[in-house]
């Protein structure tokens, strides 16, 4: 088979070795001569992979005691309303950075909730930016921000000391680098970025900030219900989770996070140089908010995509359009992306510049 490049946004690349794993178990997990999808998540097989999936998660973060880490579903869109129901008092209200499409979802779902404080944005520039100037208000219930935005490439490079819980949507940078993660009070992520197959989202949550928003709230959206059955309240999906095991595990014995950060720091710089320096194309964000995971880049000569695309095409690239509500191009660069595709990409568009410079 010929190699292929795969740049795509979500649901992204995973580690071959992982999905050599993953396919294996599909036809006989754990020796059963069983499948994983067909045996029981009550089983003592499977309670062992979820058991060992949060386990992974703790080490990873070096988390203090007191936190709970689940998998759940619905993907970050259903975190935007939980995290509100779970969090936002009846009568107080919560602050909220816009820094994209998806934290401008989380706010309006917010409103269902109570009072929501846009305390910084920049949707008047279309997003092009990382406000940073910006004051989180003591009497908030909580403070929520996205730390990476796939669609527009930007990405916080450091987090406020919050006053209150800060609530972060990690969905398409989760794992790609060192963190405080004890900063936070609530980490979310939808597994289908750098962790696993799209069904199962991460919630990482401190315990102390529960049961406080005077409401009552349905079993399935109370985050204590699923603590309280170890993220199996209901049958949880039983793939996802296995797969982001398996992916939290290649990246632990690969170096963990110092060792991703640094390949991750590696790509960014190989790609948003060559953006950089080409004339023919250029970044569409502000250089120190660029994402380390989606690269976004325009062509200065709209009329020559066509032949761009055959090129990038021809050597094996997959998945670099750009979100249909932007256009131009998007190399997101996930974790399990090599190196050498970069490059692959790099050297694309330096062969264009020849041809057409």
């Amino acid at each position: 088979m010929a190699k292929v490049h795969n740049f795509s946004a979500g649901p992204s690349i995973l580690p071959q070795e992982v999905l050599q794993k993953a396919s294996e178990a599909i036809l006989n997990f754990d020796n059963l001569n069983l499948s994983l999808i067909e045996i029981s998540h009550r089983s003592k097989n499977f309670e062992a992979v979820m058991e060992r999936a949060r386990q992974l998660v703790k080490e990873l973060m070096q988390l203090p005691d007191g936190y709970s880490v689940l998998f759940l579903q619905g993907g970050a869109s259903l975190q935007f309303v939980m995290v509100a129901q779970n969090l936002l008092r009846e009568g107080g209200k919560a602050a909220y950075t816009d820094t994209g499409t998806w934290a401008s979802n989380a706010i309006k779902e917010a409103k269902l909730f109570g009072q929501v404080d846009v305390i910084a944005s920049s949707k008047a520039q279309n997003y092009t930016f990382i406000p940073k100037d910006y004051t989180i208000p003591e009497d908030a219930d909580y403070f929520h921000c996205t730390s990476n935005n796939t669609i527009y490439g930007t990405q916080m490079k450091e987090f406020p000391d919050s006053p209150v819980p800060m609530v972060c949507d990690m969905s398409s940078d989760i794992f790609s680098r060192r963190i405080d993660f004890s900063k936070f009070s609530l980490i979310y992520a939808g597994a289908q970025k750098n962790m696993g197959p799209a069904g199962t989202t991460l919630v990482v949550v401190k315990d102390e900030i529960l049961g406080k928003t005077g409401r009552a709230i349905p079993a399935m959206m109370d985050y204590r219900t699923h603590i309280s059955k170890d993220s199996m309240y209901n049958t949880p999906p039983v793939f996802a989770v296995y797969v982001s095991m398996l992916t939290l595990e290649w990246l632990i014995n690969n170096g963990g996070l110092a060792w991703i950060e640094e390949l991750n720091r590696k790509k960014a710089e190989l790609m948003y140089g060559e953006i950089d320096r080409n004339p023919l194309f250029y970044g569409t964000v502000a250089k120190e908010d660029r994402s380390w995971m989606n690269a976004c880049f325009l062509l200065h000569d709209p009329k020559l995509e066509p032949e761009f695309d055959k090129m990038w095409k021809e050597a094996g690239i997959s998945g670099i359009r750009g979100h249909r509500s932007v256009g131009g191009y998007r190399a997101s660069m996930y974790n399990a992306l090599p190196l050498e595709s970069v490059q692959v990409l790099v050297d694309v568009m330096k062969e264009f510049e020849r041809v057409k410079g």
